[in-house]
């Protein structure tokens, strides 16, 4: 073998060793950029149907939701909200609303954006209708509570105001402070 090629062999040897030592270098930094992430993220579901239960295990209220995602440990954060009440609590409201959230601990559901509760119709024939972009709800004692402004309208008359409490269960609506309105007979 001259010394041409083997100047050439041990050119080409020291390169291939260079190269698998950079090469092995790059690949245990690739792995110390990507740590094994022990936190727990939480659940989501599409389609979420959560069913609230009465104190004698009965169905009273059921909620459907396009999206749901708990946000904490003790916070469920709900997308496309509609919420109703079962037949047997005799309760007519239906709850819409683009967001909701319900709090570990707390019986009540926050609803924000567009909240329409719509209740069937009466004896009059005529439904009744909330409108507000938040609105705290106990589905378990069947009150409805905000200090926003919100607007109700019973058929062809409607009111405004600024604050309300309702008795779902009652039918009963106290309206706070600001009421205005449009009475047609």
């Amino acid at each position: 073998m001259s010394p041409r090629m083997m100047i050439l062999i041990g050119v080409l040897t020291a390169a291939a060793a260079g190269t698998w030592y950079l090469a092995r270098e790059d690949g245990a930094d690739d792995i110390d950029l990507v740590p094994y992430d022990t936190t727990h993220r939480g659940y989501y579901l599409k389609s979420a149907r959560i069913l609230g239960t009465a104190d004698d295990g009965s169905l009273l209220y059921e909620i459907e939701a396009e999206h749901a995602e708990q946000q904490a440990s003790d916070r469920i954060e709900f997308k496309g909200v509609r919420m109703r009440y079962s037949p047997a609590a005799d309760v007519p409201w239906v709850v819409h609303a683009d967001e909701a959230t319900i709090q570990e601990g707390s019986p009540r559901i926050a609803l924000r954006g567009y909240v329409r509760a719509v209740s069937s119709p009466g004896d009059d024939g005529q439904d009744t209708e909330i409108r507000t972009q938040y609105l705290e709800l106990d589905p378990e004692r069947f009150v409805a509570e905000t200090d926003e402004r919100v607007q109700i309208r019973f058929g062809s008359r409607s009111l405004t105001a600024t604050g309300m409490l309702a008795s779902l269960n009652d039918d009963r609506i106290e309206l706070k402070s600001n009421v205005r309105g449009k009475i047609v007979p």
